[in-house]
């Protein structure tokens, strides 16, 4: 049997961590991983145009599937353009492993062609990164990334010179025995019984959830029910926390809607599951506030805390909600579903008259639509920017669908790439990206991947030819909208062009049948959609404070609009409260 070298040795400890696929661009430096995945069953070579992409179609494969996933990029230039998208997959704790491949190894740090020094590179936007120098590090290094990625939930990055890569790998290599998933993690003794004692002491307690309730659904909902608490979510918190929820109070931050501010700031405690909220300027100062999160460093960043639980959500709530006294009150929690079901009331009016006659078409309209038609277990992808508005706003998580976004990095491009990482891992489960204009156009070579590889990536282009959050965070700051208008082609035409289906939408009758065919259709598909530009309603008074922190609750009404079918919902939690 032929002698391993170290690149078909680094392949191999990939399969042997459940990789199936390497998402990256082709060169030099990369050429021996490359080659070796070739010759290799058990995982695939994905080629994208773009780095970036790769590294978003990772971490979105990563969120979707929960395993350890990989990128690669060849030298200096080639790994650089990894960087945002491994800073989204990090935030977003996704598992991913990104190869930056390395110029050859005698000649680093002598200025060589395409020169950087990767292993320094990543290090803020990784839990580890090293350079394999020597090939006796190998296995225990790249297996080392791997704990540390799997285990942390986040980036490792292995920088790897061509030349070692094609090295013998060693002899008798020690290989252990890898972690492929984390452990659920218990608070201690002393936080449950604090924790017990203040939320018995509370009169009013309101849970804010975040993504750290995946998989929590019905220990939230017992825990509320018991202690009869109204739930509001963060924007990562949506998809896991809103649907059948009797409890339902909206969400909070500038996206937000409904009376998830009110629920956080008019209770006696407030207990934050599962998030690292960003927007401290949203949460009370005036109330006890418990933290509870599997991130040990997350506690209390935001807010200051009266008790910082270490433990997962769902084994926290396991714990405690035995223990705690069931309250009887309801009148806390009947007030905020009240005034929630008002507050929705209010924002949907102003977008349900002659909607469907309205030309340019509102983009509530579009997404109200998509809402409908899309699968029950469809994953969305959303652009940054006005995208995120309107999934927050009318994309309805059932348990089954995802909703997957630079929610935490906030960057722009974001939803055509994880698409294509979404949609590798089941190409029969329908996959719509939600895309802007300008976020679409920034990484638009790769919808060519989409058409290379036969994925059947749905993409609802939202047209409005501006970059609408920007230009609304201008009129804020009291600033004239400067450089967001774009030059658009019809992105339809590009996209049959290209070898795919496309069509334009330009009238609000035409939409529901274009998207049906689109979604008909075997292959990708591009839904051009010509959208009103000025789609929003601005408060009639706006505050400096609020541009620069979004600071006060009025900032909850900045991008004041529909919210589909939570209306709906929260009219149906009403008949839950007691009448007089």
């Amino acid at each position: 049997m032929a002698k391993q070298n170290v690149a078909e040795q680094f392949v191999d400890i990939l399969v042997r961590a459940g990789v199936q696929r390497l998402y990256g661009v082709v060169g030099d430096s990369l050429n021996p991983v490359v080659d070796a995945i070739r010759r290799t069953r058990d995982i695939d070579w994905i080629q994208v145009r773009h780095e970036e992409v790769a590294a978003f179609a990772a971490g979105a494969e990563a969120q979707i599937t929960g395993r350890l996933t990989a990128c690669a990029g060849s030298c200096g230039p080639g790994n650089l353009h990894l960087i945002n998208g491994l800073y989204d997959a990090h935030r977003s704790m996704a598992p991913v492993l990104a190869l930056a491949s390395h110029i050859p190894s005698s000649e680093i740090g002598l200025g060589y062609f395409q020169e950087t020094h990767p292993d320094r590179l990543f290090s803020e936007c990784s839990h580890y990164s090293e350079l394999i120098s020597n090939p006796k590090q190998m296995p225990r290094l790249v297996q080392t990334a791997i704990q540390h990625a799997v285990g942390q939930g986040g980036v490792s990055v292995v920088s790897l010179p061509g030349d070692i890569a094609s090295e013998p790998a060693p002899e008798k290599a020690w290989e252990t025995a890898l972690v492929t998933s984390r452990p659920t993690v218990r608070p201690g003794d002393a936080e449950i019984d604090a924790l017990v004692r203040m939320i018995d002491a509370a009169d009013r307690v309101t849970l804010f959830c975040g993504s750290g309730t995946a998989g929590a659904h019905a220990e939230v909902m017992q825990f509320a029910e018991r202690v009869k608490s109204p739930v509001g979510h963060a924007l990562r918190g949506k998809e896991w926390i809103q649907y059948d929820n009797p409890f339902d109070v909206g969400m909070s931050g500038l996206l937000g809607y409904g009376a998830a501010y009110e629920a956080t700031h008019e209770c006696d405690l407030l207990i934050l599951l599962g998030t690292d909220f960003p927007y401290n300027a949203f949460l009370p100062d005036d109330v006890s506030i418990v933290q509870v999160d599997v991130r040990p460093e997350r506690l209390g960043r935001r807010s200051t805390l009266d008790l910082a639980v270490w433990g997962d959500v769902r084994e926290t709530l396991r714990c405690i909600t035995p223990r705690v006294r069931a309250k009887t009150d309801r009148r806390f929690l009947d007030r905020m579903l009240k005034k929630h079901a008002d507050s929705l009331e209010g924002v949907v009016k102003a977008y349900t008259r002659k909607v469907e006659k309205h030309v340019p078409i509102h983009p509530e309209y579009v997404a109200s639509v998509l809402d409908e038609l899309a699968d029950d277990d469809a994953v969305f992808t959303v652009d940054t920017g006005m995208c995120n508005v309107w999934a927050a706003r009318y994309i309805s998580p059932n348990g089954r669908r995802r909703i997957i976004g630079s929610f935490s990095h906030g960057s722009m491009a974001n939803a055509l790439p994880q698409a294509i990482g979404a949609q590798f891992t089941d190409r029969s489960r329908q996959v719509i990206s939600m895309s802007g204009d300008g976020g679409f156009t920034m990484l638009m070579g790769d919808f060519l991947t989409l058409v290379q590889y036969d994925l059947p990536v749905k993409i609802v282009l939202f047209n409005n030819s501006s970059l609408s959050m920007v230009e609304l965070e201008m009129l804020v700051a009291g600033l004239p909208s400067y450089g967001t208008t774009n030059r658009n082609p019809d992105f339809a035409a590009i996209a049959r062009a290209a070898g795919a289906y496309g069509v334009r939408v330009e009238k609000p009758k035409q939409l529901a049948g274009a998207l049906k065919d689109a979604f008909k259709h075997k292959g990708p598909a591009l839904v051009d959609v010509v959208t009103d530009p000025n789609a929003l309603s601005i408060p009639p008074k706006i505050s400096r404070e609020m541009v620069s922190g979004f600071a006060l609750s009025a900032g909850k009404i900045v991008l004041d609009g529909g919210v589909g079918r939570m209306l709906q919902m929260a009219r149906s939690n009403l008949r839950n409260v007691p009448r007089p």
